[in-house]
């Protein structure tokens, strides 16, 4: 047998209204999400230039770190410094999984249209797939 709610719901606010307290739009929480993903990817970029210092890591983490900043309205984010030749975990691991963050920031800067953001990740998914291929292939 049904019976019916006889008190207030816990859900309400004690306003009663719900424009007492900020909301976020969703471009709002698209901007949040994808600085989070990038700031992801830059530590994962980052342990990778600890365990190789290379180049193009140090330009695709000051790439990142500059998106992170521009989408966190000017707050840059925190970055641990590189001491090369430290052991770490197997690069291939990290590879993998920078490129599922990548994958990730993709699918959430597509949805928000950041081209900027895109571009990157895309140019950080099929950097991180190429550093994955010939491990795979001496695999088979």
């Amino acid at each position: 047998m049904y019976e019916a709610i006889r008190s207030k719901s816990v859900h309400s606010t004690a306003a009663g209204t719900t424009s007492d307290f900020p909301h976020r739009s969703r471009e709002e929480e698209l901007d949040i999400q994808l600085a989070g993903h990038l700031g992801a990817l830059l530590a994962v970029t980052d342990e990778l230039r600890a365990l190789a210092p290379a180049a193009d890591l140090d330009a695709a983490a000051d790439r990142l770190a500059e998106q992170v900043t521009r989408l966190r309205a000017g707050r840059a984010p925190v970055r641990v410094p590189v001491s090369a030749g430290r052991p770490g975990p197997h690069p291939a691991g990290l590879h993998r999984r920078a490129h599922t963050l990548a994958g990730r920031a993709l699918v959430v800067a597509a949805s928000r249209a950041d081209t900027a953001a895109a571009i990157l990740s895309a140019e950080r998914m099929d950097a991180h797939s190429a550093a994955l291929e010939p491990r795979e292939l001496a695999a088979h």
